[in-house]
């Protein structure tokens, strides 16, 4: 393998990711595993292993430890949980995450408390706790799954854009204090992709067809497009890199 092509190499690293079984997390832990890292699958549904066993048959490790980020209680504890199963833990990716629809006016204070427990809270509590992890033996990366929304406030989702907007300003913060202790912490905005998060657009004809006029790419993003984005930050390749927020939308952003 070459200078270059080894900066991309995961062999012998842990990582553990979050939102795994489908779409972008799935294309995400396979990546990782194809890059040469041994992969814990944070997730709700013990019994759907179908990633799992699709790492398997790359020859890496894999192994399931249940989460359910909107119990704060399981995502406090995960991080100890997968250190039972792994010797250690050199990458964290926070993907899974939730989605809630209704006007401003109207939006239900529960639902808006639980789009901020599952996609903002609970990155901040793994994040730290597996910084205090990484912080000893002086290397680690963490990544999020931040959203347009980080940048937009969007319509109809106040809680999700309020929680992405406050993951951009967190990952910054985080980087800022953790980057002295070899900790790269950066995050990758999703566009427009087809996945289960995305259902409710890619049914409205109308809108979907406005959003396609306005990707400079001319299609709609596909999970395997973040496996580039994510070996790159989960590797020796980003090492100088802190606190960003890699935008993977088509062209979006810019028109």
């Amino acid at each position: 393998m070459s200078d270059t092509l080894s900066l991309f190499s995961l062999s012998g690293k842990y990582a553990a990711i979050s939102g795994c079984t489908r779409g972008i997390g799935r294309s995400m832990a396979l990546a990782l595993a194809e890059a040469g890292a041994d992969v814990c699958l944070l997730q709700r549904n013990l019994k759907d292993t179908a990633v799992r066993d699709e790492i398997r048959a790359l020859g890496r490790r894999a192994e399931i430890v249940h989460l359910d980020i909107s119990d704060q209680a399981s995502v406090r504890t995960v991080i100890d949980r997968v250190l039972q199963v792994f010797p250690t833990l050199d990458i964290l990716v926070n993907n899974a995450g939730i989605q809630k629809r209704h006007d401003a006016v109207e939006f239900p204070e529960d639902e808006f408390d639980q789009v901020m427990q599952a996609n903002f809270k609970s990155v901040w509590t793994m994040s730290q706790a597996a910084a205090k992890h990484m912080i000893p033996k002086g290397s680690g990366k963490i990544i999020s799954t931040a959203s347009l929304m980080s940048f937009q406030g969007g319509i109809r989702v106040p809680a999700y854009a309020a929680a992405k907007g406050a993951l951009n300003s967190l990952t910054k913060a985080m980087a800022n204090e953790w980057a002295k202790h070899g900790i790269n912490v950066n995050a990758i905005a999703p566009g427009y992709i087809k996945t289960d998060l995305n259902e409710a657009l890619q049914n409205d004809a109308a809108r979907s067809k406005e959003i396609l006029s306005r990707i400079p790419a001319g299609r709609w993003g596909e999970p395997d497009d973040f496996k580039g984005p994510v070996v790159y930050l989960a590797s020796r390749a980003s090492d100088y890199v802190h606190g960003e927020l890699s935008v993977v939308d088509g062209g979006w952003l810019g028109r």
